[in-house]
């Protein structure tokens, strides 16, 4: 005959046995196992870069149980210091590739320093977690100890008039609310519970009524796991009923309190048989990620074969293919890095053929630029020529030599290629000064007699007058365009009334400082040449400025965690950062214009 206490020790080997003999039906790995199987895939080989890495590791340890998410945690540190460690070895063979001696090379990446104290901040976290966890624990042990004892009183020593029905139903309900104790204690603890709880029932079975009620109470709650159990084998989502199931082992393990006899072993059975059908899907989840990594793997691949493309240009590559070679090699590590995980057993393989490949291309193009280099250094010596013989004619007056002359340094600098960027602003400064000196002397010695200088100044006059009673009213900045491009149209002044052209400026200025709005957007006409190239060339340096602080604004909001417009402490940067995005699109705007000669 099976007593109550066989029944607990056969029930309490059977859900800790159910994995196993799974297992062997079905060649499938146990529920636990399965478990650590899937959390492994879903986030171990998962590609994120290093920012969000980083990002997802500071959101952990300031959730308020950050210690409980220790794998997810070192999962990400793994990750981001790969990342850190890759990019320095990039450096370090730029470096060396450079002609440097690799033992001389030395480098801090900028995200070590994060990480690091991440790591720190998160291992004092981790370590408060596991004492409390193990005071919890401790407290958890001595109150199921209490209720074991509390059981075990009710069978023994119980005083006449004690309403046992409502006393079990009390332990029972509080023993299934007890907090979580140590692994170690738990099955011995367990194995005690239902050894008293089955004296308990031993001890009523003169009272077959409320045995009889005891019994049907626990044959409920089975069919309730295994009607649930039965629900899982139609779950669409496998992971999700593989993870349920586990949930439901659980239950039966710790609340699947004994049935009658001829309800035991059949319970029992239909629960594992329900168990393993679901643990059979485990292959089509299998197959789905199979699938998935493959798609992946092709993906990346040929991410992979279009790196090595742009690193073998079929013609000889400029300057510009180089530039649209780097954007698009970004793009490229971008889309690399989001794209999800490969299979396992090529996953090494296929990181450190993208990292190779990228350092290939890399090298290629520095090598471009380190001969670009001695050929901007040529072109620099040619215009600095060009500068010399400019500034010695910039005086002479035999006009036949000189206007061919300086129109041909002209031509002759627009022929030569690209110069040290450190360069560039000063050599054409000096250039121009000097063409327009000679150009400056040219008209004012060839238009002397039939320029009308006092006329000139008393129409000057007129429109600085005029430009004084501008306002900041509507139509204030049509009136300042027409009176600029007035007197752009006017001749020169005597010298001793120069200075109007200097207050003429210092008033625009004020009076577009009213309107809000920059000189450089001004649509105005009867530019010459020079003024026009001279204006072009403040716009583009005005754009790359422009350009440089939008950059900056936006790198400054990517520290924050919560970036939006609604954020309060941000709506200012937002709408700084509106304002130069507007600015930017009417500067280019004029830029077009002026090269488009409209």
């Amino acid at each position: 005959m099976i007593t109550e206490n066989n029944l607990s020790e056969n029930e309490e080997k059977n859900p800790n046995e159910v994995s196993q003999e799974t297992s062997e039906n079905t060649s499938s790995p146990d529920v636990n196992q399965h478990e650590d199987d899937t959390e492994h895939e879903e986030h171990d080989d998962v590609e994120i870069s290093l920012a969000d890495a980083l990002k997802e590791m500071e959101k952990i340890i300031n959730t308020p149980n950050a210690g409980e998410n220790f794998k997810r945690f070192n999962q990400l540190k793994e990750k981001a210091s790969h990342y850190i460690h890759d990019e320095v070895e990039d450096k370090k063979h730029e470096y060396v590739e450079a002609g440097n001696a690799p033992e001389n090379f030395s480098y801090e990446h900028p995200s070590q320093a994060k990480l690091s104290a991440l790591i720190n901040i998160f291992r004092e976290k981790h370590d408060n977690f596991q004492k409390g966890q193990e005071e919890e624990q401790k407290k958890n042990l001595e109150h199921r100890q209490n209720i074991i004892e509390r059981l075990k009183n009710l069978y023994t020593s119980s005083e006449p008039g004690v309403n046992l029905f409502k006393s079990i139903r009390e332990i029972k309900e509080e023993w299934s609310k007890a907090g979580q104790v140590a692994k170690s204690e738990f099955k011995i603890l367990n194995n005690n519970y239902f050894h008293h709880l089955n004296q308990f029932y031993q001890m009523l079975d003169l009272n077959k009524e409320f045995l009889e009620q005891e019994y049907s109470h626990n044959l409920e709650k089975r069919q309730h796991i295994i009607a649930r159990a039965r629900e899982l084998e139609n779950e669409p989502v496998i992971q999700k009923a593989l993870n349920e199931l586990q949930y439901l082992h659980k239950l039966w393990k710790e609340e699947a309190e004994p049935v009658a006899e001829e309800f035991r072993e059949k319970t029992w059975e239909e629960f594992k048989e329900i168990s393993n059908k679901i643990h059979e899907r485990k292959s089509e989840l299998s197959a789905a990620i199979e699938q998935e990594q493959a798609v992946n793997l092709e993906k990346k691949n040929q991410i992979i074969a279009e790196i090595k493309k742009l690193s073998e240009p079929s013609e000889t590559p400029n300057h510009s293919y180089w530039q649209n070679a780097i954007r698009r090699v970004e793009d490229l590590r971008s889309e690399f890095l989001k794209t999800g995980s490969v299979p396992r057993k090529l996953s090494n393989q296929n990181w450190n053929e993208f990292k190779t490949t990228l350092r290939g291309f890399n090298t290629i193009k520095n090598n471009y630029y380190k001969s670009l280099k001695g050929s901007q250094q040529t072109n620099l010596e040619e215009k600095l020529k060009l500068i010399q013989t400019a500034k010695d004619n910039m005086n002479n007056e035999e006009w036949d030599i000189a206007v061919p002359l300086f129109k041909k340094l002209q031509e002759d600098w627009k022929k030569i290629g690209h110069v040290p960027k450190s360069m560039t602003n000063k050599i054409w400064d000096e250039f121009r000064d000097a063409c327009n000196a000679f150009f400056n002397n040219y008209r004012e010695k060839s238009n002397t007699s039939t320029d009308n200088w006092k006329e000139n100044y008393k129409n000057k006059k007129a429109l600085l007058d005029e430009l004084k009673e501008v306002s900041n009213e509507e139509g204030s900045i049509e009136k300042i365009e027409a009176i600029k491009t007035a007197w752009n149209n006017i001749g020169k002044v005597p010298r001793d009334k120069i200075s109007i052209n200097s207050e003429f400026n210092k008033t625009l200025r004020e009076k577009l400082k009213i309107n809000k709005i920059n000189e450089l957007e001004l649509k105005e006409e009867g530019l010459s040449e020079n003024q026009l190239t001279d204006k072009a060339r403040k716009i583009k340096n005005q754009i790359a400025d422009l350009e440089a602080e939008i950059v900056k604004l936006e790198n400054n909001l990517s520290f924050f965690n919560k970036s939006s417009r609604e954020n309060p402490l941000l709506k200012d940067t937002y709408n700084t950062i509106d304002e130069k995005k507007a600015h930017l699109e009417t500067l280019k705007q004029n830029l077009h214009n002026i090269i488009a000669g409209e």
